[in-house]
């Protein structure tokens, strides 16, 4: 079977090749943040991870980093006129991946487990936004100003909403929506809300910059990297969830290898 135009025009641009590479920052970037926490969590280095400026804000762009990405990845797969079939087998991969996180934090967090981080958000966001693919512009960034706009304004009148609601909205089911008046003890929380708005504002732009011709947006992003840096940044892009997954075990188990020897050179 043929391509279609929209397809045969966006496979000549190849690979999102600068996508990947910036799917690969955030990969780098989450890496040296959780290096950090791990040294606290270890008593090496005494910081406030929940609570310093610092290191939340640096949370909360890394998050947002990956969610561009992935709005933008979603941009792509439409104009690539990828089925619904591919679409949910990597999907699927995503969740049983969310799934292992659970299991894995619990048995190293069993007070503040995962139960809804940033590959449990993003598997729903995900299904979202697909689903929400053909929606008119303007309407996806009305409902992503929404999403992000709601929270405050949420907790600046939570006080006169009935005390059962806000109690439900800040339990574990009811906090993946994202309308709390106090954060969840969890080692990772993106909810729906705002994050979705993120992913939303991406996919427009994606939609937008990727359904023109090969010479404008679409091939900036397509273009190779001849920088060194750039091919490894980019490949790592491509295999940001097997890396995602497997990173922590490495950064916390070697620490917890060399915690013997560390302690005694203090």
């Amino acid at each position: 079977m043929s391509a279609t135009p929209k397809t045969a025009a966006f496979q000549t641009s190849g690979r999102l090749n600068r996508l990947d590479a910036l799917r690969g920052l955030a990969m780098l970037w989450m890496t040296g943040f959780h290096f950090c926490f791990d040294l606290a969590y270890l008593g090496l280095w005494p910081q406030d991870f929940y609570r310093d400026p610092f290191w939340v804000w640096q949370r909360t762009a890394i998050v947002s980093l990956f969610l561009f990405c992935a709005g933008l990845g979603q941009a792509a797969a439409l104009a690539q006129d990828v089925p619904w079939v591919r679409f949910l087998r990597r999907w699927g991969v995503v969740a049983a991946c969310a799934l292992a996180v659970s299991v894995g934090s619990y048995l190293v967090f069993p007070r503040s487990y995962i139960y809804f981080g940033v590959l449990h958000g993003m598997a729903v966001m995900l299904l979202l936004v697909r689903a929400w693919r053909g929606a008119p512009a303007w309407l996806l960034l009305v409902v992503a100003a929404i999403a992000i706009a709601l929270p405050p304004v949420y907790r600046h009148m939570a006080a006169d909403l009935p005390p059962d609601w806000v109690q439900w909205l800040n339990g574990r089911a009811g906090s993946v929506l994202g309308l709390i008046t106090a954060k969840p003890r969890t080692e990772d929380y993106v909810p729906l809300l705002p994050w979705l708005g993120v992913m939303l504002i991406a996919f427009v732009a994606g939609r937008q910059w990727f359904a023109q011709p090969a010479s404008g947006m679409r091939a900036w992003w397509s273009r190779a990297a001849h920088a060194r840096a750039m091919r490894l940044l980019a490949w790592l892009g491509r295999h940001s969830l097997p890396y995602y997954m497997l990173h922590q075990l490495v950064l916390l188990g070697g620490l917890m290898l060399l915690m013997p020897l560390l302690q005694l050179r203090h």
